[in-house]
Order: structure tokens, then sequence, then C-alpha cells
């Protein structure tokens, strides 16, 4: 099965690279998507652009693919369902949850020169890096790349209710599944609430598994891709 891959804030598609073998062994084929703003060289982007990225790499997939996405892309993977619910064959989440209609996509952190950039490690200390060297964290710090405003501040919307009958895996790092279920039934996290087919695995990891855990990773998103 191809499998769409998408990563979240200030990521490339080559946050994958550790994955895609894995994958392959598995007998899929991963599909990562540099997403507008964030790794193509263009300094402007918009929300509505990376979510046209997401869904052009579902039209492009070889039959219906299962569409992954990480933390703030989650939203992405999540309307690409939206875009085209008899197109995809599941949506799998890394560690984050689509956000709610009419929020804006990832404003979390001030903005520099019309980009809001990595705000340094300090912010993820805990559960979030816990399992991540500091070789890591160094290297990765010199890649990551600000995302444009456009981009997070960007106002989600959602289209087709069809997309809450697609089969839904969260898989669950840094938290745990009984965690994201009380999220849930505590009506923080509306999309997932109104999801039919919706199940939660764990995953022992911080929030950037595909760095730090990708063969463990591949095997859940292959169980999600053979639901």
């Amino acid at each position: 099965m191809d499998i769409v891959l998408v990563a979240g804030l200030w990521l490339d598609g080559s946050a994958w690279d550790d994955v895609l073998p894995e994958l392959e062994a598995l007998g899929h084929r991963g599909v990562p998507v540099t997403l507008p703003g964030q790794g193509d060289g263009r300094t402007e982007a918009t929300y509505d652009e990376q979510v046209e990225a997401v869904v052009a790499a579902v039209d492009a997939a070889d039959g219906a693919p299962l569409v992954v996405g990480h933390s703030a892309a989650c939203t992405l993977a999540w309307a690409a369902a939206d875009r085209r619910p008899d197109g995809v064959a599941g949506v799998a989440l890394i560690g984050g949850f689509p956000s709610t209609e009419g929020e804006s996509y990832a404003d979390f952190f001030e903005p520099v020169d019309g980009a809001m950039p990595f705000p340094g490690w300090k912010k993820f200390e805990g559960p979030d890096s816990d399992d991540m060297s500091e070789e890591l964290k160094a290297d990765l710090l010199g890649r990551m790349i600000p995302v444009p405003v456009g981009v997070t501040r960007g106002t989600v919307h959602w289209t087709s209710d069809a997309r809450h009958a697609v089969p839904l895996t969260l898989i669950c790092p840094e938290f745990s599944p009984a965690e994201a279920q009380e999220w849930i039934d505590a009506g923080d996290v509306p999309e997932l609430a109104a999801a039919t087919d919706l199940r939660l695995v764990d995953l022992d990891s911080g929030h950037w598994p595909m760095y730090t855990q990708p063969a463990a990773l591949a095997r859940v998103v292959d169980e999600a891709a053979r639901r």
C-alpha cells in the first residue's frame, strides 16, 4: 500500500528517511510530502496550499493510500480524509489531533519576520523529548524550518461529514491511549469524538518517533494500513 507521510511543523519530507526502509520491508511504499513553505525553497505559503499538497499526494497514489500525519500535521492528514473520504484507505495520527472548525492551524509561538521559528528544545522538555540524544537534538535544530504565518495562522474548515467514517488510528507516543480517551470524552477533541471507526494505539516514544523509534513506528503504521 502507498502510505502518504506528512511531518509536522518545522520538518520537511526528509523527516521520514529512517521510516521508509522499515515500511518497505513491511510491503509498503512510503510517500513523504514536503509541504509548501517547509523545505520547498519558498518563504511564503498558506495553510490551504499545504492541504492541497497533501490531497495531491493522495490523488497521485497507487490506489487508496493510508495518510499519516504527525503533530500539527494531523490536521493536514485529516483534511485529506475530509476532501477525499472515498479516496483514502484510512488516516493515522501521530502525537496530535485535528484542529476544530474555525481554529487557527498552528499559531503556537510568536513569528519572526513572517514565519514561526522552532522555539528551542526547552519548550519540549520532558516526555516530548526525553528519548532524544543531545546529538540528535543538535542535528535537528540545525534543520528546523521556520513555518510561514500564512500556514500557522490559516483557518481550518471542514467540508464533508463523510470524513467521520474514515478508519482512523491515533498513535499515542508521549501520552497514553487512556489520556487521549479522557481528552476525547471531555470534549477537547471534537473531530476524534465524532469519528465512528477510531482506534487508539500506544507507542513507547517521545514526540518525534520517526527519529527515535522508526522501526516501531513503521510497525504501528503497518497495523493501521492493514485495518
